[in-house]
């Protein structure tokens, strides 16, 4: 049976571009949020072989750590011509840094070692896992992904990762190139465009009052 989402509510995150995107998701639920963050939680090891295990590793770690239910995505960009890389690992390749500039050149450097330069050959997409944990065990699981191809060079400033090279399949420009209400932004104001937006919808339905 599925649980409801109520009062206060751990963010099982410490990137900050993760952290605005969920509480504006969460904002409209009347979700009390605090990030790991701001609670001074550390980060455990992501020993996970798919997202969906990392989300819930995250989540587990900060729900036993703050005793209250605590909410982790797990998401990163997986394309084709690289057989699935970078995948779980795509925070990795940004490095300790978190320089995604380097990251995204070297997806393009390995694109174009392999001759991917035609759009049909630069097709990609984004996977978002969100995991919901209680201190008792509970979890509540949903995934979701947006499809679309690699440009190069990346366009646009907003976003955060991999979003300037990423265009969404039926549009023409990148996710960097759009407002947060464009990408992550629910009907009516927002198409849901993101894969963390259509795994929050997701989720939404089993966990979260309608508003």
């Amino acid at each position: 049976m599925h649980r409801r989402i109520e009062g206060r509510l751990v963010i099982a995150t410490h990137n900050p571009g993760k952290l605005a995107e969920m509480r504006e998701l969460l904002a409209p639920h009347g979700v009390e949020a605090v990030s790991a963050g701001e609670l001074g939680l550390g980060e455990p090891e992501e020993t996970g072989n798919t997202f969906a295990a990392n989300a819930q590793i995250k989540a587990i770690a900060a729900a036993e750590a703050a005793k209250l239910p605590a909410f982790a995505d797990d998401s990163g960009l997986v394309v084709d011509a690289l057989e699935g890389a970078p995948g779980i690992y795509s925070a990795r390749w940004a490095g300790p840094g978190k320089d995604f500039n380097t990251a995204m050149a070297r997806i393009e450097r390995l694109l174009q070692e392999r001759n991917a330069t035609a759009l049909d050959k630069r097709k990609a997409h984004f996977v978002s896992a969100l995991c919901v944990a209680w201190p008792d065990g509970h979890l509540e699981e949903v995934e979701a992904r947006a499809d679309g191809t690699l440009v190069w060079p990346p366009r646009g400033t907003a976003g955060f990762g991999y979003d300037p090279m990423f265009m969404p399949d039926g549009f023409d420009r990148t996710f960097g190139e759009m407002t947060a209400v464009e990408k992550h932004g629910l009907p009516p104001l927002g198409l849901g465009l993101s894969h963390r937006a259509r795994a929050f919808v997701k989720l939404a339905e089993i966990c979260l009052d309608r508003r």
